[in-house]
Formats: structure tokens, sequence, C-alpha cells
């Protein structure tokens, strides 16, 4: 069965919302998961943003312009969620060093392979950089999206867009360095 595009997607949404809907889920609900993963760290705080996220996408659908991405609509969605979820445990924040809630306390997290020492020392890498460089290069780096795209879902520029990345890249590159 192939993937629906989302041209598709919004005309059956539009038709028949229900099965638009499932549609848009089994298309965007993984990915939505793992890219606010990748900003909120732990697993429940993903599952209750992407839920959220869903939620709002389908009480705005009808706010959707006809020449959006509704991939880049539905990110910036997710990553708004994502940063309310952040904004509501700043002062909870974790420390990545800290051995009693850092890495050791998220290595037990089920869903994660912490066994590749390469990918935890990126991961710490990447929870380094401010969070417009981090999101920016999530959505470069893991989701493969366009300029463009990351552009509309971070509300920024183009040129912005590659800037932060470049910046984000040579911070982890640096850092990466650093600790080997």
């Amino acid at each position: 069965m192939t993937t629906p595009n989302d041209k598709d997607i919004i005309a059956v949404v539009k038709k028949d919302t229900e099965k638009g809907f499932r549609a848009l889920m089994a298309k965007y609900k993984e990915s939505v998961y793992w890219h606010i993963r990748r900003l909120v760290v732990s697993h429940d705080d993903a599952q209750d943003a992407a839920q959220e996220t869903f939620v709002r996408i389908f009480r705005s659908f009808h706010q959707l312009k006809e020449d959006s991405s509704l991939q880049a609509w539905i990110y910036r969605i997710a990553t708004n969620e994502a940063m309310r979820m952040l904004e509501r445990h700043k002062g909870s924040k974790m420390s990545l060093d800290d051995p009693e809630t850092g890495v050791n306390a998220i290595m037990a997290d089920e869903y994660v392979d912490y066994s590749n020492l390469e990918a935890v020392r990126l991961q710490k890498a990447i929870l380094s950089l401010p969070t417009r460089q981090q999101l920016t290069f999530n959505l470069r780096y893991y989701d493969e999206l366009a300029y463009d795209e990351i552009a509309a879902i971070t509300g920024s520029t183009v040129e912005s867009a590659k800037a932060n990345y470049h910046i984000a890249k040579e911070k982890i590159i640096k850092y990466m360095n650093a600790t080997a």
C-alpha cells in the first residue's frame, strides 16, 4: 500500500473527515512523535505533545491555506506543542550531566537504544544548542526537510534557516571533537 500524498490527504479530509484523519495519522504520527521527542526528550512528554498536536490539527484543519505545505503546517503545530511542553517544564529542567536525572536516567527509557555511545554524544550535543538551532538542525538532519519548509515551520527566512543549520552543525562538530 502506498502512502497518499499530502494533496490527496487534504482532499479526503475535506470529503470524509474521519477517513482523511486516519490517512493523515498513518502518514504523520510517527514522524511527528520523533520530531517532538528530539525536542522534549521524555517519551511521556512527547506522547502528550503529539496527541495535543493532532487534536489541534483536527480543530484547525479548516485554517490550512490552499497553497501551504501540509507537512510544514503539521510540523509547525508540533513544534509549538513541543515548545509549550518545554515552557511548562522550564523550572524543572534537568541537566544531562547530573547522574540522578541526566543521561543515566534517560538511558533507562525503553524507547531509545542508548548502547550506541556516539548517538548519546550526538544527542547531548544537540541538546546543548539554543532552541532555534536545535530545532533547525533536527528538521534538516533527521526529518530531511528543505530550508523553505524549515523557514515556514520556524517562522524565519530561508537564509536564517540555512545560517542556523550551519552554526548548529559547527557547534555539534566542535562538541563531538571535544568529547571524543
